[in-house]
């Protein structure tokens, strides 16, 4: 497999370096199953696991490969497997906070040039989670490009299309209809030999019909939309890289019922330049936007230039945020804890042996 052409660049070649000269093999992961990973090199596709030492020296899940990684390992060819005892620094990275209770860094995927953030033109249509989307988008250094599929079911494509260019400014816009085949040229300038796309986006909005119309084949098996509430039926179980016949590496990935943020401070900056904008007019710096004197923000949505659930978005996501660095913070501090009581105990142990 021609490594170039799965998105080895200079940047990963200047990492990888000293390991070269140790004897070590490199390769991309392209899939991720309980801590076991599917990684193409340049003799083929092996099935590896981490090494011991990388296991124990791990402090966190981002410590671990992802999908989209690469990876520093040692092959055995013959056995169609090999160890991975490095990953490479990423690209870009775009992660979530993970389902549940605990607060944990899920990675989507990582080295992504391009996201294509799909989402359909039926009544299933949610300007917030594309916000959403967005913002962990700008945070994971790739570039954003908004999808919209299922055009054939949408009567008012316009008025659909002004709705979302409302919310993101200077994004790129592609409405297209996999089944009538309409727009797809629209794609095709981010569709680059060694270049690497994710599709993401909610279940059932097209993401596997887009993969198998740009695979052309049924790599994906799709599932037909359920009549009673217009929604496609999630059809993906996990992340995995394809390579399509032109050169892309794609990214399809399983519908998000949850989209939670993960450090994503700045791409809220990014998000909602329109009303960082108009924040800066405001009488006092640290307004609030709630009925204080002078406040620009409560003025535009009066005069009709700003949505008022585009505000409450902004600080409901304002609000998350400063939640999820609260409870980041106290895990920080629980693990130092942890970290500290287990030298204490390796001293004592340490010291009886000596008497």
């Amino acid at each position: 497999m021609n490594l170039n052409l799965i998105g080895f660049n200079d940047f990963f070649e200047k990492a990888f370096e000293a390991f070269k000269l140790e004897g070590y093999s490199v390769g991309r992961v392209s899939l991720e199953h309980k801590r076991m990973y599917r990684v193409w090199t340049e003799e083929g596709e092996l099935l590896c696991e981490v090494a011991g030492k990388f296991a124990y020296m791990a402090g966190s899940r981002e410590d671990y490969p992802a999908v989209g990684d690469w990876v520093v390992l040692k092959a055995r060819h013959d056995e169609g497997r090999g160890t991975i005892h490095h990953v490479l620094p990423r690209k870009s990275k775009f992660s979530r906070k993970a389902a549940g209770e605990n607060t944990e860094e899920q990675i989507v995927a990582t080295n992504v040039d391009t996201i294509f953030l799909v989402n359909s033109l039926n009544d299933d249509l949610n300007l917030r989670r594309i916000e959403r989307y967005l913002l962990l988008s700008w945070e994971s250094g790739a570039n954003p490009v908004i999808v919209l599929t299922k055009a054939d079911l949408c009567n008012d494509i316009e008025g659909k299309l002004s709705e979302v260019e409302g919310i993101a400014m200077g994004v790129p816009i592609v409405s297209v209809s996999v089944l009538e085949e309409e727009g797809m040229e629209g794609l095709q300038p981010y569709l680059l030999p060694g270049k690497t796309i994710a599709l993401l986006g909610s279940s059932g909005v097209g993401k596997s019909t887009l993969t198998n119309y740009l695979l052309g084949a049924e790599k994906q098996k799709v599932q037909e939309i359920r009549e009673d509430d217009d929604k496609g039926r999630h059809t993906t179980t996990h992340r995995e890289l394809v390579l399509l016949p032109g050169g892309t590496v794609l990214i399809d990935t399983p519908g998000m019922r949850e989209l939670q943020l993960w450090e994503s401070a700045d791409g809220l900056l990014e998000s909602f330049t329109d009303i960082e904008e108009i924040a800066e007019q405001c009488k006092y710096r640290d307004c609030s936007h709630t009925k204080e004197p002078g406040c620009a923000v409560e003025l535009a949505i009066k005069n009709g230039l700003l949505d008022s659930n585009r505000l409450a978005s902004y600080k409901k996501l304002q609000r998350e945020l400063a939640y999820l660095e609260r409870k980041q913070d106290q895990r920080a501090q629980l693990e130092e804890k942890k970290r500290w009581k287990s030298i204490n105990i390796n001293m004592k142990k340490s010291k009886r042996k000596m008497y």
